[in-house]
């Protein structure tokens, strides 16, 4: 799907701060493959670790997770993976809108767009979902690392490339908040 990106050799790439969540009521750093595969596509595409962290399946911790990098401004992105499915203990989902200012709805449709491509229909249980607050970008992935990779390589690795054309979300990044400048 991303295969012919558009990249402008005239403009610098910027890396961006990512912090990366792992929501898991029995994963470790040891053994987290999922906040392993963005940290590895995060890094080999040039941008900065800034944080990592796993939080059980707890809306409230998700949340306050979420709102301690959306105020910290060496945080650009946050990526979580985990809790977006249909079950009763996936909240991932409601904690990301419990903070977002203004949800990116288009971003899980593109996301069911690459996963049908991958898995078929089963792309309708994934409740994938993007958003922007406090000029953070934020992102909840599934748990799976083929749902980060996809995510990653097909969406967010293009829109977090400050040279990828026509538009992206890293160009648009100090914008975020230009409405608390204005009055």
């Amino acid at each position: 799907m991303g295969t012919d990106v558009p990249i402008d050799p005239n403009k610098p790439f910027l890396p961006l701060r990512i912090a990366v969540l792992t929501v898991s009521d029995t994963r470790t750093l040891a053994d987290d493959r999922s906040g392993d595969t963005l940290v590895e596509r995060l890094s080999g595409a040039g941008h900065v670790l800034a944080d990592r962290a796993i939080v059980t399946d707890d809306r409230a911790l998700i949340a306050g997770r979420l709102r301690g990098w959306i105020s910290d401004p060496e945080v650009d992105v946050v990526l979580s993976t985990g809790g977006t499915g249909l079950t009763g203990r996936d909240v991932t989902v409601e904690a990301h809108r419990d903070v977002y200012e203004k949800e990116i709805e288009a971003f899980g449709t593109v996301f069911t767009i690459v996963s049908m491509g991958k898995i078929g229909t089963s792309a309708v249980q994934s409740r994938a979902c993007g958003g922007v607050a406090g000029g953070t970008y934020l992102f909840a992935l599934p748990g799976s690392p083929g749902a980060c990779r996809d995510a990653w390589d097909e969406i967010l690795v293009h829109q977090f490339d400050y040279r990828h054309r026509p538009c992206n979300f890293a160009e648009i990044l100090p914008r975020l908040e230009e409405h608390l400048r204005r009055k």
